[in-house]
Order: structure tokens, then sequence, then C-alpha cells
């Protein structure tokens, strides 16, 4: 293949507003491509042990920290509670567009940021329960021909994405200005056609984007995933949720920008004490007006849910979890991070989400800086687990 016309190749610009991309749906893509391959289709009841006639219907994956509310270990005192196991495609859709039947949903962090910024979004509102989390070094590949050794070698790159404004894309962005100094600005953004694990997790929603007018964002050409636009040379870069299609299959030309991701992970938290927010959960505001006590209910639901799971880790991990270390890797975790390294409440996480909220805000995607008190519910703001 002839890299070094495919480098010069150009692609047409994409022009698309803030505003027009939540009106076309952008805000229900999602945070985080790939994880529909967790979702079945199953729906599964907790029955309630209070008798009482309230019935709702709580949605998200099926996650082992929320597993015990999944099978009635853990239920929502006075209610009777349908679950619904969904991808976060799905989960968006319903909560901004679609009809929104569920009380409780899980919600991609920065969609739910996009549409209360920039669309007047106010059906739902946030607690501070925070299903999916995930650091994201790990989440730059690279060409292993074009001499990228360190994140400032990106400047002037050309770097492919799946979609430009999902949470994990955010994230990624604000970690190489911050941390390593390269600004949006610095880069030669490529939009890919199609996302390579999409197709893999059989059938990851596609989204719209919010492309910033002042940043250097061209349009992959039709048909193409970022794994190919990788593979051929036509970009040096990729940032991406997940593992893209050729780094699973092992193709040489392709590999991490940070090798032992792990160490860089690790040296990261110790360094900002952030971990990096994928979903949170959100409630519908209707249904808080009649049930005014229930967000501190069902915040207490998700963390009783998760100590049982810490519980699980520490008496059976070594059992039950198909790794051979993986009793050390529990014992270094709360080393480096506490026992209760998966935190619900605002204070814990305080430093997280104003980081995704300065991110957000400076790279052009929402319309204005978010804060805390607006996002989550005022009755939730105090809360800290036990």
């Amino acid at each position: 293949m002839d890299n070094k016309a495919n480098k010069n190749e150009s692609f047409p610009t994409i022009k698309t507003s803030r505003r027009g991309f939540l009106k076309t749906s952008a805000v229900a893509a999602g945070t985080t491509i790939g994880l529909s391959a967790l979702h079945n289709g199953k729906i599964l009841a907790a029955k309630s042990t209070t008798g009482m006639d309230r019935q709702i219907s709580v949605a998200g994956y099926k996650y082992d920290r929320v597993e015990a509310l999944f099978d009635g270990q853990v239920q929502f005192e006075g209610f009777e509670s349908r679950f619904e196991e969904s991808n976060i495609g799905d989960l968006n859709t319903h909560v901004f567009s679609g009809p929104q039947t569920r009380e409780v949903s899980e919600i991609g962090l920065s969609p739910f940021m996009l549409a209360y910024a920039n669309d007047g979004f106010r059906d739902y509102t946030l607690i501070p329960v925070f299903p999916l989390r995930t650091f994201r070094h790990k989440s730059i590949f690279i060409r292993t021909d074009r001499g990228i050794k360190t994140p400032e070698d990106l400047r002037g790159k050309k770097v492919a994405t799946p979609g430009f404004s999902s949470t994990s894309l955010t994230w990624l962005r604000g970690i190489v200005q911050h941390e390593y100094g390269v600004k949006p600005e610095d880069i030669q953004w490529v939009v890919s056609s199609k996302d390579s694990s999409a197709k893999l997790s059989g059938g990851a929603s596609k989204f719209e984007n919010i492309i910033p007018e002042n940043l250097s964002v061209t349009q992959g050409p039709a048909g193409m995933d970022e794994s190919d636009l990788l593979v051929e040379g036509k970009v040096d870069a990729l940032f991406h949720a997940i593992e893209t299609r050729a780094y699973v299959q092992g193709n040489p030309i392709v590999g991490r920008l940070f090798a032992d991701y792990r160490q860089t992970e690790r040296a990261y938290f110790t360094k900002t004490g952030i971990f990096p927010i994928m979903h949170a959960v959100a409630i519908r505001k209707d249904f808080i007006a009649a049930h005014p006590g229930f967000p501190k209910l069902v915040f207490n639901a998700y963390s009783q849910a998760k100590k049982l799971m810490y519980e699980h880790m520490r008496k059976l991990a070594w059992a039950t979890i198909s790794l051979p270390w993986v009793g050390q890797e529990l014992e270094e975790t709360r080393e480096l991070m506490g026992d209760n390294f998966w935190p619900y409440g605002i204070e814990t996480n305080r430093k997280s989400l104003e980081a995704l909220f300065q991110y957000s805000y400076e790279q052009g995607l929402a319309a204005k800086k978010l804060t805390i008190e607006e996002l989550f519910h005022p009755s939730t703001l105090e809360l800290m687990e036990a």
C-alpha cells in the first residue's frame, strides 16, 4: 500500500451544529460502543416484600455491582421493581426521545450533559450512582510505523474516532490535553463512517456528532470503519472506547500508545485522584415529584448491591472469576484506591465530575460549563455511603 499517498488524502469537512446534533438524536447514541454485547434482552423482576402496589421499571446493564438489584437480593423498599437489560444506545434513546416509561435508567453521562446544556432537556435528573467507569489511557491505538512513541507525538497527526462527542472521547481528548499538553486543535480528526465494535457486538447504536467549529474534523470514506482507516494508513492513530477490530485480531501494524497502560493509569489516579465516569443513573422527575424520598431510596439500593459485590469479591472471586491472580489484583486495587474503589456520592466523585464538565465545555461540546448542582437532584447532593 502507498502510505504516503493515503496520508495526504483529504476528506470532506463535517459541518454539524451543536443544536442540530441534538435534534437528530446524537444524545441517544451512548458513551461506550460495544457494551451492547452484554445485552441479551432479558427482563427480570424483583419481588416486593411490602405488598404495596407501586411498580417501577428500571433499566441498565447487569454488571456485578448491580446484580443484586436484578435478582432481588436488594430491593427498592415499598416498590415492585421490573428490571430490563438494555444497551446504552437504547437506554439513551428511551430517555431522550423515547416513551420515557422507565422511572430509573442507566444513562450516558456526556449525552445527558449535552442534552441538558444544549437542548433544555429536563425530564430526568441524575443521582450520584455511576454504574460504568473506566480509565482511558488504554483507549489510544497507533500505527506502529508512524513514529508515535508519546502523546506529544500526536501533534499534527491524523487521529480517527468513531463519532466525536461521546463520554469516552471527551475524556480522552481532555486527558491528552491536560496531562500531556496536546490540545484538540493540535490534531487532525477523522470521523469514521462505521464502527468495527458495533459490528462485532451485534448492533451498537450509531450516533451523530457535535463538531466544534474551531477544530479540523473531516469525514472518513464511506463504508470504512475506524479499524480500516488505521490499517490502511489513512490515519496515524485512533481514539476508541474499546478495543478496535484490528487490535483484537492482532494486526502487527496496530498497537497501543501506552503498552503498559495499567501502570500508566495507576500513575494517573495517584496524581489526579480521578477515576473517569462513563455512565450515571437517571430518575424521571415527575415520579420524584410524587415520591420525594425516591432518589435517596434508589441511591441506597445501588450502594447496598455494590456492597454485596465487594463481599463476594473478597470471599469468592478466586473461584468465580476466571483470572488466576484476581485476588492479588483486588488487593492491589484496594491498596491504591481504597476499600470502596467504586464510590458513589458527590464528594468522592467531585473531581472526576468537574473534570468532565470542564473538558466538555472547553472542547466546544457543551454550550455552557455545567455544575453538579444543576445535573444532580438536590436531595442527593449530601448523600454518602455508609
